[in-house]
């Protein structure tokens, strides 16, 4: 049985509102001074502004640590937009209403880039949160009934995740275990005929209740106060940063000097420290 996290990192840093279930809303939080720009309206290269989308979980807090603490400092002005699904984000940096956002790993960046034409550039690594394999039912994976539904990622990268997971464990077995994003149709053998259900990423939590597995991706799991370390059945190797997340901009945008700044902030020791302290290991530096 899954234990539910009974103190989850406190989140003092963002105030937000209150998200719509759709989760296509995005929640703006204006951090250090100033009006902040409205949709559509970024900040001009250098004027010591800059806006960044954001998933919440670490996201959002990490990013709030920097405005509120390290930004101020370094002369840079930061507005966070709140999103709650993988896929706006990108469409908003796309469409010129964000300079920059910080979610994503490289691999779903490149999986983007070519679905929907995309043309930008990641920097640097920051932070890694561990995929894990949830239940609420089972305890070992040596235990999975016969017939089991595991709940995976809708995406292809992050579902891929999940099989390589299961792989990893012996419970089933991809035709290329190194493949960057394998699929369903790459599963060889499935000795306990597993039956897979795809979910939306940031229903996954709440798909426990119905389903005997699910690969949750970190960030939802911190959301849903699910403790990586105590509740996951296998996660991910943390010294593997395959998986963790860039500050990407739009292509031409990589030497914005507000840009550079941001990013030195977010590798500073200063932010190292604060994830180290505020996430135990759920959430690891990758810089």
């Amino acid at each position: 049985m899954s234990r539910r996290a009974q103190n989850r990192p406190a989140r003092p840093l963002t105030a937000r509102l209150a998200l719509p279930a759709a989760g296509l809303v995005a929640a703006l939080v204006l951090t250090a001074c100033g009006d902040g720009a409205g949709a559509g309206d970024t900040s001009a290269a250098g004027d010591g502004r800059i806006k960044v989308a954001v998933t919440p979980v670490p996201h959002a807090d990490i990013l709030g640590y920097v405005a509120q603490e390290l930004a101020p400092s370094a002369g840079l002005e930061i507005e966070i937009v709140e999103f709650t699904d993988y896929v706006q984000p990108n469409a908003a940096l796309d469409q010129g209403e964000v300079d920059a956002n910080y979610y994503q790993h490289g691999v779903y960046l490149a999986d983007q880039e070519k679905a929907a034409g995309y043309d930008f550039t990641g920097l640097g690594t920051i932070s890694f949160q561990p995929m894990g394999l949830y239940s609420d039912t089972v305890t070992d994976l040596a235990d999975l009934p016969q017939g089991a539904e595991i709940a995976l990622p809708n995406d292809p990268v992050n579902g891929s995740r999940g099989l390589k997971l299961l792989a990893a464990e012996g419970v089933i077995t991809l035709a290329d275990p190194d493949a960057a994003v394998p699929t369903l149709l790459d599963v060889t053998d499935n000795p306990k005929d597993l039956k897979f259900t795809e979910v939306e990423a940031a229903q996954l939590p709440r798909s426990l209740t119905d389903v005997d597995v699910a690969a949750v991706p970190g960030n939802y799991a911190l959301e849903a106060e699910l403790r990586p370390a105590e509740d996951a059945l296998v996660t991910e190797d943390t010294s593997n940063t395959t998986y963790a997340n860039q500050l990407v901009v739009r292509a031409g945008d990589e030497d914005d000097p507000d840009v550079r700044t941001l990013l030195e902030l977010l590798t500073s020791e200063e932010v190292r420290a604060f994830i180290d302290e505020t996430y135990q290991g759920a959430v690891v530096a990758a810089f």
